[in-house]
Order: C-alpha cells, then structure tokens, then sequence
C-alpha cells in the first residue's frame, strides 16, 4: 500500500464527533496516553472497554490495563466519573458540551490480539486502548497519533483511511464508526515495509523484528501469489471488496499467529521462519523450510478470513457485543473451512506441490485422530465452547474437547470431495462453488447453517442433512479415507511414535514431563496424571533384584531400550515431591496413517483446480 499522502482521503469532517489521541508516552513503562475528545455527550454519558476482541474468543478484561481515568468540561471544570462494572464508567457532565478524558493504558502484550509498547516498537488494538461512547458507536470517530521526541524516527502503518498524515504516517485518520475503528490495528517502529499489487489491489506489508538475512523480495513475491489465488477464487476476474490490504508481521524468537481484520492483519511469527538471503558463498537460494512453509499458511489463512468471517460472517456476528461473550456454532465453518483453504490454495498459488499438500493434510488428519476428544464433542458444541474451552485449554482439553480448526478442516473436505464425487456435470461441482454461492446469496454477510445447507442442496442437487447432522452436529468418524481415496489417495499405515502409543503427550526437556494423560490408554490405566515426571523404570518382577536393575530415564524412547521383551515395567514416577511406582503395561502396537499419491490424474483434478 503507498504511503499516504499529507491531504484528507476521507469526506468525513475532520471534527468528528469522538476523537482520540493516543501518544507513545513512556517507552520504558510500557504507558500509552490517551486523551478522548466528545465533541456532544449525553447527561450522564457512558463509556466502556471491550472485555474481547473479534476473531480472538476469549474474555480478556482489557480495563485491567486502563488505569488514571479522569473527566473535564471546560477549562477547568473536573468531571465526577463513577465505574460501574468492571468495564464501564459513568461521567456526571452536562450534555451537548465537549468532554474530554485522559486515561494511560499499559502495554505489554506481545501479541496479535492487545497492546505492545517498548523502546522498539508499538502496537495496539482499539479493542485495547479507545473506550466506546454508549450511544455514538456509528458516529464519525478520528485517531489521532502523534510524532514525538522519543519516537523520533518511527513510521506508522495502519488499515485507517488516512485524513491527514505525514510521509512517515503520523497524524490523524478516519473511522467510520467504532467497529471500525477497533478493526484497524496500528503498528508503530522503524519496521521494514515492501509493497506489491495483488489483482490490481495495493497491498503493503511490513516486518517488525526481522534479522538482516531477512528476504523482503521473496516474501512480497510468495503473499502476492496467495493473494492473486485467493482473489480470483472468491471473484475471478472482478476486483476485491477492499480498496487496499496491509500485512504486519511482528518477528520473535518464539510466536507463531495471527488475527484477520477487514483490510489488514496482524501476524506474528519466529524470526527464523522467515525467508533469508543467501549467506556469502552459498550458491543455492533459500529453500522453503517447514517454519516458511507454516508461515506462509498463516498468511493464506488470514487473507481468507478477510472474506470468510470479517464479511461473510455468523449471524450472531451482525452486531458485536463488546461487554460479553458472542455465541456461535458456526466456527467449524469460518475456522475450519478458511483452515481447509489456507494449504489448498498454497497449492493452488504454485507454493506447494502435490506431496507437500498431502504431508500438511496427512499431519491434521492424524492430530485429530489422536484426540480422544472427537468422540466427545462436535465441532457445533466446540464452537459455541470456545469461550470456555478453545482458549481456555489445559492437561484435559484433548480428552474432553475437539479443534473446530483442524476437525473443521476436515468436514470441509468431506463436504468438497463428495461433491467431486458425486457431480454429474463437468467441471464437477465443489465445495468451491459452494463457497462463491453463499458470498453472492449472503450479500458477502451474515450467514446460517440453513444457508450452507440450501446451497449445498441446490448445487450437490440433494440434501446433506444426514451429513450435517453426522459430520457437524454427531461425534462419529469422517468417512476421510473412502473418499482420499476415491480422488487418488492412498492411505498407508505405519507405526504410531511410542507417546501415542502409551497415551501422553510429554516434554523431554532435561527429563520427561507428562504433559496431558490421554482417555483410555494405558498411562492413564497405571495410574500417571499430568504434572508427573518420569524419572526411570525398573523390571515388574517380585523376585529380589539388584541395586542396579533400576534405569534412568532421560528420553521417552529409553523405555524400549531398557525394557526390552519385558510385557510390564515399573515407572518411577515422582509427583509432588513424592517417588510412585507404577506398573505400566508395555504399549501396544498402533498405527497412523501416512498419504500418498495412488492416481496422479485424480489428485491433480482435486488439487491444482482453480475455478
């Protein structure tokens, strides 16, 4: 996206009836100052802060960060505001004459979804810092970032519509409303930034945190292939319902996310996932590594989200509640579905070829079948549990919960390779086709699962009730592999790892933690819990034994080797500060599944479609 220019972008009046002004304050204590102008209040106006944010379900109590609130009219007339719940304020003013209010928030965050300030850079959500005016959110509303000394030499790059900025982005932009304000993240820094047209579109992206290898080029080349795949799937050769786009990438040690907004999105991401230049000497160029390759799906994944839920979206997602929870069971589909399309259309992009699909769609496939959870929950109750269970996981969540992203990918391509295979026109029908009829019935809006099911009848040319209720609404198995392999897929067996086999999940850290104990398998039947750490193992005999018959553990796979055609073993766990004995039963022999190409033909019929 070009820079914006120094002249108003918007017809929107400059004397907006709220504006803020929020100033990088205090670098070192993390402090963003905010002063809230209301042009025309109500007796006795409200003021509120979201507890959550759009496309992150969680309630976060964000006011836990706002602090020093205080209210004037006039020049010195203070303001006697009264907080009323753990989210809002009440201002004891006069009506129909300017209030303003200073407040500082707190920003240490270093995520996609709050506020982050320190001496290298800034970040925040709306969501985070602009408290709401009860009763103007769809009035005009201005941001105001300005310049000062300790950030001298920092840029602004924002989705806002710019009203009048300087070339390094400071100043003031335009909201139309408060949904849209908060749907505009503002990255702040001496960030890299490179630019490109997908379709004819500007799209920007810019890159906090990158090392000096860091390849611009070939990440700017790679998003323009995913963006072009991505438009053309939704629109062909029509032009996109935005007018331009903005990537911003905060780079870490250790991160990985993102969060979709209308015309922009945050990401965050390993520094070494990113694409680097060739060091002196090397004559081969970078190679996409499995970090890049992950990356890269990241960023398919939010740019799908601009269409599949910041437009076509739930209809209980009409209108936000910011002060609660916003049910759905539709998260399967908007999750779940833009997770089927995110790798689909790297493929169809020319990001991935057709094994390098098959291995991420073999890794889902086998995450979800080693979740004793699916056979819990739906992907409809995981949806409406996200509150509660999605992003409030712990040591139980994988025997009591299912992912409506990765389970939901699945359903998606249930849903898109039995409309291939039953179709009887050519090209044959597919879930593709679905998704383009539900934009235009849905007016790009707020959408039901009866609308997903009347397309699905219309165009699959029967019902798919019994599907829905099986694959959405039922806790059963997918039919995954009669229908891989009816489009050309072979699934193969092989050997499940030795953590699967017994039941956990653990870390090997210096030594073994048992992370989560999975339902039914036989650590659970020994009697390990979360929390354990395995410190050896000794034969399950009752026969007198050396001192030294006992082995210490220090990998999972020490088990095999010390065991040896031993059928029982004694672990030795500790837990609490305590030494246990646990005699554990020799793990079974179990499988995963491995994919691979039977019938190239039939897979690239499926894969390398692009209308």
């Amino acid at each position: 996206m070009p820079r914006p220019a120094r002249t108003k972008t918007s017809a929107v009046p400059s004397a907006a009836a709220v504006h803020y002004r929020v100033e990088a304050a205090d670098l070192n204590a993390h402090l963003f100052s905010v002063t809230l102008t209301i042009a025309r209040p109500a007796a006795q106006q409200r003021v509120a802060l979201p507890v959550w944010i759009p496309g992150s379900y969680l309630v976060r109590e964000f006011s836990k960060n706002l602090s020093g609130l205080q209210a004037r009219q006039g020049t010195r007339t203070a303001i006697t505001v009264t907080q009323l719940d753990k989210c809002t304020w009440q201002l004891d003013c006069a009506p129909g004459k300017p209030l303003v209010l200073r407040y500082q928030v707190y920003a240490y965050d270093n995520s996609v979804r709050t506020a982050w300030l320190d001496a290298e850079r800034g970040f925040f959500n709306g969501t985070s810092v602009c408290l709401r005016v009860d009763g103007q959110e769809n009035a005009p509303h201005v941001l105001e970032l300005p310049e000062t000394k300790t950030i001298a030499g920092w840029s602004i790059a924002t989705g806002l519509a710019a009203q009048k900025v300087s070339k390094q982005g400071f100043g003031s932009y335009i909201a139309a409303s408060y949904d849209e304000l908060v749907d505009c993240p503002i990255e702040m820094g001496a960030f890299w930034s490179g630019s490109f047209k997908a379709c004819g579109v500007p799209h920007r992206f810019v890159v906090a945190g990158a090392l000096p290898a860091f390849d611009g080029e070939r990440l700017l080349a790679d998003t323009q292939k995913i963006c072009e795949a991505e438009i053309r799937f939704w629109h062909g050769n029509k032009k996109p319902p935005f007018d331009n786009y903005l990537f911003m990438l905060n780079a870490v040690d250790d991160g990985y996310g993102g969060l979709e907004h209308r015309n922009s999105t945050a990401l965050i991401c390993k520094r070494q996932d990113l694409p680097r230049l060739p060091a002196p000497g090397e004559s081969k160029p970078f190679r996409a590594s499995e970090g890049y390759t992950t990356l890269r799906g990241l960023i398919s994944h939010e740019y799908f989200h601009t269409w599949n839920v910041k437009r076509l979206r739930p209809a209980e997602f009409s209108s936000y509640r910011y002060d609660q929870e916003n049910y759905t069971e539709l998260l399967w589909f908007f999750e779940g579905f833009t997770s089927y399309y995110d790798d689909l259309l790297l493929r169809r992009a020319g990001l991935l070829d057709n094994a390098g699909y098959l291995k991420l769609l073999n890794k889902t496939i086998n995450q979800v079948m080693q979740t004793p959870g699916r056979l819990v929950q739906s992907v409809a109750e995981a949806s409406f549990d996200a509150w509660v269970k999605y992003y409030r996981q712990d040591e139980n969540t994988p025997n009591a919960t299912v992912s409506y992203y990765t389970k939901g990918a699945l359903v998606a391509l249930c849903f898109d390779l039995s409309l291939r295979a039953e179709s009887k026109t050519a090209p044959a029908t597919t879930l593709d086709d679905v998704m383009r009829a539900l934009w235009h019935r849905c007016k790009g809006g707020p959408m039901s699962e009866a609308d997903f099911a009347e397309v699905l009848k219309a165009l699959g040319q029967r019902s798919y009730a019994t599907e829905l209720a099986r694959w959405v609404h039922g806790k059963g198995e997918l039919p995954l592999e009669s229908l891989l392999q009816q489009h050309g897929v072979a699934v193969l067996e092989e050997p499940a790892q030795l953590a699967q086999r017994l039941g956990l999940r653990v870390s090997e850290n210096n030594g073994i933690q048992v992370k989560t104990v999975l339902r039914g398998g036989i650590a659970e039947k020994a009697g390990f819990a979360a929390g354990d750490e395995w410190l050896g193992l000794e034969p399950a005999t009752r026969a007198k034994t050396p001192a030294s018959s006992g082995w210490r553990m220090s990998r999972l796979d020490d088990l095999l080797l010390y065991a040896g055609s031993a059928k029982k073993v004694i672990a030795l766990v500790s837990r609490d500060q305590r030494l246990l004995r646990l005699e554990l039963t020799m793990p079974p022999a179990l499988t995963t599944w491995r994919l691979s190409v039977q019938d190239a033909a039939k897979v690239n019929q499926w894969l390398a479609a692009t209308d």
